[in-house]
């Protein structure tokens, strides 16, 4: 199977003065519009890594960007199930919706805090960290992310995801969801620490969202959507 550049790797080449390794490879394979330069080929990997990470990023950032994205919405943890459960069965159904909402809510303002972690681990790659991401899988670019930034993205996450709660009244009304169902006769009573589950969560979805969009650059030549990155990854799915 082919391999090709990963969406970090592009961006790796904006950090380093030759790229020379590309540079060989664009003088081995002539493109219809002359040979690819160095700035050809980082041009076409700063469009690549806009689309790869920003792109995304800024997606979930929106309102209802984790909370009508069924691949990343935050639903329930096992614990809180039976919380849920248990309030629709006394006709509070409505408060048990507003709950799981507010925890999207959170996620949504803390993803906000990415984009600049991802830059710096881009600009912290070496040779070595790109040449296995080349050879890599389809999402090798992702697992790399993940890999050297998830503790430092837990670290922000953690506190605005905490504060937001507080903003989005989320701490008031998971207050009143779990008092509520505490107070049912015979239930076991649960205290979840929704903070940490959340900002788990949030960094799962950040994950999942660019792994998405570095399959669909990696493969699907429509997302190619510039002159620029047409030419830069016509070389790329030369290379074996």
């Amino acid at each position: 199977m082919k391999k090709k550049l990963t969406i970090p790797l592009l961006a790796l080449c904006l950090t380093f003065s030759g790229c020379a390794e590309l540079q060989q490879a664009a003088a081995n394979f002539p493109q219809a519009g002359g040979i690819l330069t160095n700035a050809d080929i980082a041009a076409g990997l700063k469009e690549a890594l806009d689309k790869g990470i920003d792109k995304e990023v800024t997606k979930l950032t929106a309102t209802d960007g984790f909370y009508k994205n069924e691949m990343v919405k935050i639903l329930l943890p096992a614990e809180l199930q039976k919380v849920d459960k248990g309030l629709r069965s006394i006709g509070l159904g409505s408060l048990a919706d507003e709950g799981l909402k507010v925890m999207n809510r959170a996620a949504e303002d803390a993803v906000k805090q990415a984009t600049p972690i991802f830059v710096t681990a881009v600009k912290q790659m070496t040779f070595t960290d790109a040449k296995n991401i080349l050879l890599g899988s389809d999402t090798a670019a992702t697992s790399y992310l993940q890999n050297t930034t998830t503790t430092q993205l837990y670290a922000k996450f953690n506190p605005v995801i905490k504060s937001s709660f507080t903003k989005v009244g989320a701490d008031k009304v998971w207050t009143n969801i779990i008092t509520k169902y505490n107070s049912i006769p015979l239930v076991t009573k649960v205290n979840p620490d929704l903070t940490d589950y959340v900002t788990n969560k949030a960094l799962e979805g950040v994950f999942k969202m660019i792994a998405v969009e570095e399959k669909q650059i990696r493969t699907n030549i429509a997302e190619r959507t510039s002159t620029v990155l047409q030419r830069v990854f016509a070389l790329q799915d030369k290379k074996s």
